[in-house]
C-alpha cells in the first residue's frame, strides 16, 4: 500500500506532535487527535470514510467470530495484481463479492462489521514487524470488547491468530494513523517517528548528490 507523504506546508504539525510527544517515553502508540493527515491514510482511499459504510451488505454477522470465519475465507492478493494499480481500496461490498483483496481491504470490511456488531473501532494504517511476504504500509483494526482494547491482524488468515489483546502484539506494530467510526481522526507518535526518519534520509541523499566525484587515487 503506498504511503502519500504530506506536503512541506502540513510538516508543521509533525514537528507540533514531536512536541506533544516528548514526555510520552516516544511510545509509537501515543496519539492526539488530527485531521491535519487526513490525505495520507493511501492513495487508494477515493472516498470520504462514511462512504465505506453506505449500502447494504450481504454477509450477515453475529459476533467477532464471525468476522474472522468470513475472513479467514479470503484471499490475500496485491493491488497491482488484482486491479493493476499501485493502490486502491475496496468498498466492503465489493470485497464482499470478490472475497480477494490487500490489507486494507480486509481490515475496512472488518472495521465496518464491527460497527455493525457495536463494538467501537479504529481503522489503522501504519507498519508491522510481521510483514516478511510484503513489507511497507499496513493496515489493522482496533476495537474494544468487554472493555479491553484488541488488535485485528484481518490478514492472518487464521482465527486464532486474528484477534490478540492489544498488550500482548503492540511491539510489533506501529501505527500511523486512524480513523474511528464517527470519522475522527488521530495521528501517532509512530508517524512522527516515520516523518522524521524520512526527511533524515532525504537530506542524506542530497548531500551525497552534492558531494564532489573522488579526484584521482580517492575512489
Amino acid at each position: 500500500m503506498p504511503f502519500r507523504l504530506p506536503r512541506l506546508r502540513t510538516l508543521r504539525p509533525v514537528c507540533t506532535l514531536v512536541d506533544r510527544l516528548a514526555d510520552s517515553g516516544d511510545d509509537p502508540w501515543c496519539c492526539i487527535p488530527s485531521e491535519a493527515f487526513a490525505g495520507s491514510f493511501g492513495s487508494g482511499r477515493r472516498h470520504h470514510f462514511a462512504a465505506y459504510f453506505e449500502g447494504e451488505s450481504t454477509v450477515p454477522v453475529r459476533s467477532v467470530r464471525e468476522v474472522c470465519d468470513f475472513l479467514a475465507g479470503c484471499r490475500y492478493v496485491r493491488d497491482p495484481d488484482l486491479f493493476r494499480e499501485p493502490d486502491y481500496w475496496q468498498h466492503p461490498l465489493t470485497f464482499e463479492q470478490l472475497r480477494m483483496g490487500d490489507c486494507e481491504d480486509h481490515a475496512l470490511w472488518a472495521w465496518r462489521k464491527l460497527k455493525e456488531l457495536g463494538h467501537p473501532a479504529h481503522l489503522v494504517i501504519g507498519s508491522s514487524d510481521l510483514l516478511s511476504q510484503y513489507p511497507g504500509q499496513h493496515a489493522w483494526v482496533l476495537f474494544t470488547a468487554g472493555g479491553e482494547l484488541f488488535l485485528f491482524e484481518t490478514t492472518a488468515g487464521r482465527r486464532e491468530k486474528m484477534v490478540r489483546p492489544l498488550d500482548e502484539v503492540r511491539a510489533t506494530y506501529r501505527p500511523h494513523l486512524s480513523v474511528d467510526h464517527d470519522g475522527a481522526m488521530f495521528v501517532y507518535g509512530g508517524f512522527a517517528e516515520f516523518m522524521m526518519e524520512t526527511r533524515r534520509r532525504r537530506k542524506e541523499a542530497k548531500a551525497r548528490d552534492r558531494a564532489p566525484p573522488p579526484g584521482p587515487g580517492e575512489a
